[in-house]
């Protein structure tokens, strides 16, 4: 093993040195450049969640490798904003070597659970219990390339959303379509959105969590050149009518949080958002724009091709690596069953609407 001794920091007891190599390590990855890998994400998370750590890895005096995670109960790890970070894993030298249960050892904990592993982690993936797609749309040759795709692999999309888009200009006023809106207001409307959409489909309400408010606050004041706060609002007259919330890189658009104002459903604004995404996207040189994992028809319909992510946990061996299964083990099981299965998947989501329902009566 070539690495020397690890030290375990807090998110903002990075020095800038920790933190520039940091950022120099992500650019020589293979990996896209996602921001919820850069370190600017993990100290926002360490601004809301007491439980943020970073082990920082070394080699003499000079940092070779990170992995930010979160300390739980029992001394359970996991990926840095499990639940909501969509690109996990550690930050290392290429060619780095490490074993796993000496790091864990350091950190403290008895496991580090992901389910947004990236590809490229070597360190982890074989412990992966579960691959998973997430979505991607590639923009790297412009907006006018993507849309050539989009009319030959889905052509009754663009010209159905297109023409959607003509009848909400004509209905609602016209359309104007801000890819970085700095109004707090619309980032509120947004929340509400989204918080009523989770509650319409019977699905946790992440906005009712006061650390994810907190986090996606803090990271919409966020400004750095590879990790920045990006809110895109398409309005019609002067009403937001859809908004999104992201996290942006040089390279990278990592989508996040979606939601459009049910009035206006019937011409799909948010679909006519993402299109204005990634033509505003393409035209400030990001080259990707990531829908994140999970199947829906709106990003079967806008993606040009997809990529793995991993789920699953590596533990040490004992009571703590007991602990890792029981709490969550059966619950992945389950869903898991669930989703290989398209007709029981499908009721599920039926079930919670009208649990749903019956909770608003």
């Amino acid at each position: 093993m070539s690495s020397g001794r690890i030290r375990v920091a807090g998110p903002g007891e990075l020095g800038e040195g920790e933190r520039e190599r940091w950022r120099a390590l992500r650019a020589a990855s293979e990996a896209p450049r996602n921001p919820f890998m850069e370190p600017e994400f993990t100290e926002a998370v360490g601004q809301v969640r007491p439980g943020a750590r970073v082990a920082v890895v070394y080699e003499g005096p000079e940092p070779a490798g990170f992995l930010p995670y979160e300390r739980g109960p029992l001394g359970q790890g996991r990926a840095i904003g499990l639940g909501v970070s969509d690109a996990q894993g550690a930050i290392l030298r290429p060619g780095l070597e490490l074993e796993t249960g000496r790091l864990l050892r350091a950190c403290s904990v008895s496991s580090f659970a992901f389910d947004n592993l990236e590809a490229e982690q070597r360190l982890f993936v074989r412990y992966a219990a579960e691959e998973h797609a997430t979505y991607v749309v590639d923009v790297e040759k412009g907006y006018e390339t993507y849309e050539s795709v989009l009319r030959s692999q889905s052509p009754k999309f663009l010209k159905t959303t297109l023409a959607k888009e003509r009848r909400l200009g004509r209905q609602g006023g016209e359309l104007r379509f801000v890819f970085d809106e700095r109004e707090p207001a619309a980032l509120r409307t947004l929340m509400e959105w989204k918080s009523a959409q989770y509650r319409r489909t019977g699905r946790r309400d992440r906005f009712a969590q006061e650390w994810i408010t907190r986090l996606v606050g803090q990271l919409a004041r966020t400004r750095a050149p590879e990790c920045s706060g990006t809110l895109s609002v398409l309005y019609a007259g002067e009403r937001p009518v859809a908004a999104h919330f992201g996290l942006r890189s040089s390279s990278v658009l990592a989508c996040w949080f979606p939601a459009y104002d049910p009035e206006f459903a019937k011409f799909s604004p948010g679909l006519v958002l993402h299109l204005r995404m990634a033509e505003a996207a393409a035209a400030d040189g990001i080259g990707l724009l990531d829908l994140g994992r999970g199947a829906a028809e709106y990003k079967d319909a806008l993606k040009t091709g997809e990529l793995p992510v991993y789920e699953g946990a590596v533990t040490r061996p004992g009571t703590g690596a007991a602990l890792h299964w029981l709490s969550r083990e059966p619950s992945r099981r389950a869903h898991s069953f669930v989703r290989s299965r398209p007709r029981l998947a499908s009721l599920a989501a039926r079930t919670l609407k009208g649990a749903a329902r019956l909770r608003r009566t």
